[in-house]
């Protein structure tokens, strides 16, 4: 059942996700490609918790915060994924109220802890390499934690904010959503509710974390770009800028895509334009970061080595 009569209004009880195409053959195409994309997903990003957990070497502020980047990157993908893989499948894709305002939640929530636990990164390069004799201090168990708090309570808030939004939606019209998830713009395009203020508060809300994350990475890596050229050794040079790579990259890519959906006028790009760049951020990137940190961190790569030689040879 699609909607209920509520006095003057009809409303809406399920979704329907109209998905990224309509083709059959491009339907099993993209099913298959996205199965692949999940399953080195789960994978990479389990097997990164779990090597950063069991190698004594990665015991440090860095791959403490890449360990919950993963686990936010498993989340943020699942949250998304394996209901667009069953819209490949069925003919009609539905999700149901409560589902949509938990799809949505989950998904702001995964995706703010993943700005937090960036800039927390991008601290720690900064103190790693401009305050060396002071790291041990800065970068205490008890900071990391704190920073870790404040990742996930913003997550949560931020999430909280847009569900809570969600929710106080009024929907009495169509309920086919031009997207392969529950989106919160799309939702609401469909929405008949006049009272704007909940949707401002949750935009300024998460255009404010946006913002400030975004402060605290470029104002970072300035004094790291400063710090580095400032060194006399090549070879110095070369070991911190090295450092910073697989996260300069994992940064540029998710704040890449996300500025273009986001920050971007609407008239500039389409809603299928739209589709593909979220499937890029909500879908891809999470495949991609532990690939980049494992490929491009030596000591990741060596402690894999010692891992897999101890379970080969004992």
């Amino acid at each position: 059942m699609d909607s209920l009569v509520d006095g003057n209004h009809t409303a809406v009880t399920e979704f329907i996700l109209l998905g990224l195409t309509q083709d059959p053959v491009l339907q099993v195409i993209l099913f298959f490609i996205i199965l692949c994309i999940y399953l080195v997903t789960v994978s990479g990003n389990l097997c990164t918790i779990l090597l950063i957990r069991v190698s004594t070497q990665l015991h440090h502020p860095m791959y403490f915060f890449l360990s919950h980047l993963a686990f936010a990157d498993l989340g943020y993908s699942s949250s998304v994924t394996p209901n667009m893989l069953v819209n490949f499948l069925v003919e009609r894709n539905t999700i149901s109220y409560l589902g949509c305002g938990i799809q949505l939640g989950s998904a702001v929530f995964f995706g703010t802890v993943e700005c937090f636990l960036l800039a927390s990164m991008a601290y720690d390069r900064f103190v790693a390499i401009c305050n060396p004799l002071l790291y041990l201090t800065k970068m205490s168990t008890q900071v990391c934690v704190q920073l870790l708090a404040v990742a996930y309570i913003g997550g949560f808030l931020n999430g909280s904010s847009f569900t809570l939004s969600f929710f106080g939606l009024l929907f009495c019209g169509s309920n086919r959503v031009n997207h392969f998830f529950c989106d919160f713009a799309p939702l609401v395009e469909l929405s008949c509710s006049l009272d704007s203020i909940s949707i401002l508060v949750s935009t300024c809300f998460a255009g404010s974390i946006i913002v400030f994350t975004v402060i605290v990475i470029a104002v970072s890596y300035i004094y790291i770009l400063i710090t580095i050229l400032k060194m006399r050794s090549t070879e110095g040079r070369q070991k911190a800028f090295s450092t910073c790579t697989s996260h300069l990259i994992a940064v540029t890519l998710y704040y890449g895509t996300i500025t273009f959906i986001y920050v971007m006028p609407k008239s500039n790009y389409s809603t299928d334009q739209n589709k593909v760049i979220s499937v890029f951020y909500m879908v891809v990137i999470p495949m991609l970061n532990p690939l980049i940190y494992s490929l491009s961190n030596n000591e990741i790569k060596g402690a894999l080595k010692r891992v897999l030689g101890k379970k080969i040879f004992f």
